[in-house]
C-alpha cells in the first residue's frame, strides 16, 4: 500500500531493470497539503483553547448541574483528543523537517495515543451543551480521524511488503521453464 514499483514499466538502469520503490504517503506528509493540515489541526487547538479559556467559561456556568458535569467531561476529551492530534502533528512535522528520523518518530510514537473517542455523555445532554464546544468537539473527532488515517498509512508503507501470493504470470513462467528443462 503506498508504494510504486517502477521496475514493472521498463524502467532500466545501467542495462539492468531497477526497482525504485516511492512511498506517496511519505511524499503527501511531506508536501504542502499536509503542511496546510498541519495548519488546520494547530488552528483548531488555538481556537478551542481559546473558547474554552473565555467564552466557554461563560456558557458553562449557566447551565444546569448535570449538562454542567457533561460540559466538564466533553472539554476534557476535547483537549486530550487535540493534544494527541497535536502530539502527532508535531511528531511528523519534526521528521519532514530532519529533526527526527523516520525510526526515531516511531520508537517516540508510543507517547502518542490515538485511540478514537466518541461522546462520552448522553446524546440529550450533549444537545443541550453550548453550540461551539458541540461544534470543536465534531471537528476535533474528524481531525483525529484523518490523523489516524495518516497514521496507519505511515506504518503500512513502513512495513516490509510481503507478497500474499505468487503471481499468475510467474508460476506460468516457472511452469513453462519447468517443461522444457525436461
Amino acid at each position: 500500500m503506498g508504494r510504486f514499483d517502477n521496475s514493472r514499466f521498463g524502467a532500466a538502469r545501467d542495462g539492468a531493470a531497477a526497482t525504485t520503490t516511492v512511498s506517496f504517503i511519505h511524499k503527501l506528509t511531506a508536501s504542502e497539503s499536509f503542511r496546510a493540515f498541519f495548519k488546520e489541526g494547530m488552528a483548531l487547538v488555538e481556537e478551542s483553547a481559546a473558547y474554552l479559556d473565555g467564552a466557554g467559561r461563560e456558557d458553562s456556568r449557566r447551565l444546569r448541574r448535570p449538562v454542567a458535569l457533561a460540559y466538564a467531561t466533553e472539554s476534557m476529551r476535547l483537549t486530550t483528543r487535540l493534544m494527541q492530534v497535536a502530539s502527532w502533528l508535531l511528531l511528523q512535522r519534526a521528521v519532514n523537517e530532519g529533526e527526527l528520523s523516520p525510526a526515531q518518530a516511531a520508537s517516540e510514537k508510543h507517547r502518542v495515543r490515538l485511540t478514537r473517542q466518541d461522546i462520552a455523555c448522553a446524546r440529550e445532554l450533549f444537545d443541550e451543551l453550548p453550540a461551539p464546544l458541540q461544534r470543536l468537539t465534531f471537528k476535533s473527532m474528524r481531525l483525529q480521524d484523518r490523523v489516524m488515517h495518516f497514521d496507519q498509512s505511515i506504518a503500512a508503507a513502513r512495513a516490509p511488503e510481503t507478497p500474499t501470493s505468487a503471481s499468475a504470470v510467474a508460476s506460468q513462467v516457472e511452469l513453462l521453464r519447468m517443461a522444457f528443462a525436461h
